[in-house]
């Protein structure tokens, strides 16, 4: 039985990867490795498949075929226009003398402004060529080159809030002794700490397994992946499958050939799900010489919908899983559905994603080194340490403090800034005519749907865009915002996240008003961190651990995945003591559209209100994200 693929056109691609950036990022990965018969299927202006398709092979394609055509016209005006004048000529002979000379000055008139007209063309046809020609004829190399070269140069970035940078410098400095608001630190305690963990019970018997097996090979960062992850320790269970230990896509972005057990530890892994369902590390002998695309059994993201219901598993793929034997999910990125689905297998999501999933010894001593310095080698280990690190690192931590150090508390800031979300965002951040060719050299690149899309259809302009908070907030919004939230000077602060778009430079705004800001390749050595180098996800995974840790986090972008389930764990094991910003961003864009004309103390105000609203303790809303929102009956039991 073949699977129905779901192909979409370029609008719905853009609005799914604004709700998963990451995840389509991997585009090129997934299809690279998903040629599927199924995938095929589609017609070329709706699959998501990318470069050149078999149509218009040989053909001139975009802006340059476009300037060939008015260069075309051009040439051709030109000899039409030689030829009236001529003929022109001819006549003018027999005409009077002032005739003649009124003939010559519109002649020359016209000439002046026909050259005009060719010179502004060619100068268009070779920017046109700078912009589009560059990445469709050299590799994405070349292009890459590029756009480092456009990047080294110095920029202004604080020109957009110059005047209220001032401001928080100067209300930082005079609020250096005074007290912090007491709910920065804090959640409203005694209704979120009478959530307590739960998920860790069973009451069912084992899965045998027996329908068949399931691989997956998830795409995205390790937060998208740690979701696949989940995900598909449900659907095996639903379809009473036995689930092969999943692997990770290789991506182009990130350039990261980790797998499962270089990330968590597997063995623990494949016992905490003993009671639940049946995982081995490998096919079995007699399956591996299967051609799986040849087969059918390879289901890819086309073919499935974002979110699906268990029904659709149950229907469409159990019968490819009977018949087959084998199914192999590419891509899976958020593929099952939060509702409505059965209460245990609810709970068997949030079991795998709070208590099957740790991080192998190299990772979690590491991030005790960060946690350690984070705190001032103080002998105090955090209230999640013992989750995230395990019991080992804790007294190692413990054994290695300084007893009569006092405990400092720092603040997690995730910055997702960087060039991939910048890109994707379709926004501008300030950084004037450079800045948008760099962008658009990038999308060129990793965007190419996004990139046709933008020739075929009317988008937001980034001005609406940001009056909307569709715009990640820059590391400048980011340090306005806490500088109005109060927090102090002194506070030590920690940001989480790649390479930020911009650099040092972009980073300037933040050191200059909270000089103790630090990153992981601040407080770790070269040598602590040679062991991660070109490991992204393992990198990852030490920021996910320092900002799960941290005594207060803030994240600026509500849809990130890190940020998502930084806070579900703090939710799940800090017992209302841990408290979480999010920022609505839609509210904040409407705060700094003004920053030219807002006095400091009304931005103040206005900041402080829109982020306490975000700060009120509620259940799971429905169809949210367990991992995100676990407090409800299936992950958490709400006590007395």
């Amino acid at each position: 039985m073949s699977l129905t693929s779901n192909t979409n056109n370029f609008q719905n691609l853009l609005v799914e990867s604004k709700q998963d950036q990451l995840d389509t990022i991997r585009i090129p990965d997934r299809v690279n490795l998903r040629a599927s018969p199924r995938s095929r299927q589609g017609s070329p202006s709706q699959s998501p498949r990318l470069g050149p398709s078999r149509f218009i092979n040989g053909e001139k394609s975009g802006a340059s075929f476009v300037a060939a055509e008015l260069l075309g016209r051009l040439w051709r005006g030109r000899k039409k226009q030689s030829k009236k004048v001529k003929r022109k000529g001819g006549k003018v002979w027999y005409q009077k003398k002032s005739v003649k000379g009124l003939l010559v000055v519109i002649a020359l008139v016209g000439l002046f402004f026909l050259v005009n007209w060719f010179m502004l063309l060619r100068l268009q046809d070779h920017r046109v060529g700078l912009h589009d020609g560059s990445s469709r004829n050299s590799s994405s190399v070349s292009v890459q080159g590029k756009v480092k070269k456009l990047s080294k140069g110095k920029r202004q970035y604080n020109g957009i809030y110059g005047r209220m940078l001032a401001f928080a410098a100067h209300a930082l400095a005079e609020g250096q002794n005074k007290r912090e608001p007491k709910d920065l630190w804090q959640e409203p305690v005694v209704p979120a700490s009478a959530w307590r963990p739960c998920a860790d019970q069973h009451n069912w018997e084992p899965s045998e397994g027996k329908n068949g097996y399931i691989m997956v090979t998830a795409n995205g960062g390790m937060n998208q992946q740690r979701v696949a992850i989940c995900n598909s320790v449900v659907v095996a269970r639903l379809l009473n499958a036995t689930l092969v230990v999943p692997k990770f896509m290789y991506s182009s972005v990130w350039k990261d050939v980790s797998q499962f057990s270089d990330i968590y530890q597997e063995e623990r892994f494949v016992n905490s799900m003993i009671p639940d369902i049946r995982i081995v590390k490998e096919l079995p002998e007699e399956l591996k010489s299967l051609d799986l695309e040849a087969t059918g059994s390879v289901v890819t993201d086309i073919d499935i919908r974002k979110e699906s219901k268990p029904s659709f598993y149950l229907k469409n793929i159990l019968p490819i899983l009977l018949q087959k034997r084998v199914v192999h999910f590419v891509g899976f990125g958020n593929r099952l559905a939060f509702d409505p689905i059965p209460f245990q297998l609810q709970k068997l999501r949030c079991r795998c994603n709070f208590h099957a999933l740790k991080f192998v010894p190299k990772i979690q001593e590491t991030a005790t080194l960060l946690l350690e310095r984070l705190r001032l080698h103080a002998a105090r280990p955090g209230t999640l340490d013992h989750y995230l690190v395990g019991p080992r690192a804790v007294s190692a931590m413990i054994a290695r403090s300084d007893r009569a150090a006092k405990a400092s508390r720092y603040l997690a800031l995730h910055l997702r800034f960087e060039i991939d979300m910048v890109a994707h965002s379709l926004c501008e951040f300030g950084g004037g005519e450079e800045e948008r060719q760099e962008l658009e050299a990038y999308r060129k690149i990793h965007f190419p749907a996004l990139t046709e899309l933008k020739k075929t259809e009317k988008l937001p302009s980034p001005a609406m865009l940001r009056s909307e908070g569709l715009c990640p907030l820059t590391p400048e919004e980011a340090i306005l915002m806490l500088a109005a939230l109060g927090f102090n000077r002194k506070t030590h602060i920690y940001v989480a996240g790649a390479q930020i778009y911009g650099g040092k430079a972009r980073l300037a705004a933040l050191t200059s008003l909270y000089p103790n800001l630090v990153t992981k390749e601040n407080l770790l050595s070269p040598k602590e961190l040679e062991p991660f180098t070109n490991f992204s996800s393992q990198l990852a995974a030490l920021d996910f651990i320092a900002c799960t840790a941290a005594d207060a986090f803030a994240m600026t972008d509500s849809g990130s995945q890190l940020s998502s389930l930084v806070s579900g764990y703090r939710i799940y094991y800090g017992g209302g003591r841990m408290p979480t910003i999010r920022p609505n961003k839609r509210r904040l864009a409407t705060i700094f559209l003004k920053n030219n004309t807002i006095e400091w103390k009304v931005f103040e105000q206005r900041v402080r209100k829109a982020v306490r609203q975000t700060k009120h303790i509620q259940s799971r809303p429905k169809a949210r994200s367990v991992y995100r929102y676990p407090r409800c009956k299936e992950c958490m039991c709400l006590t007395d």
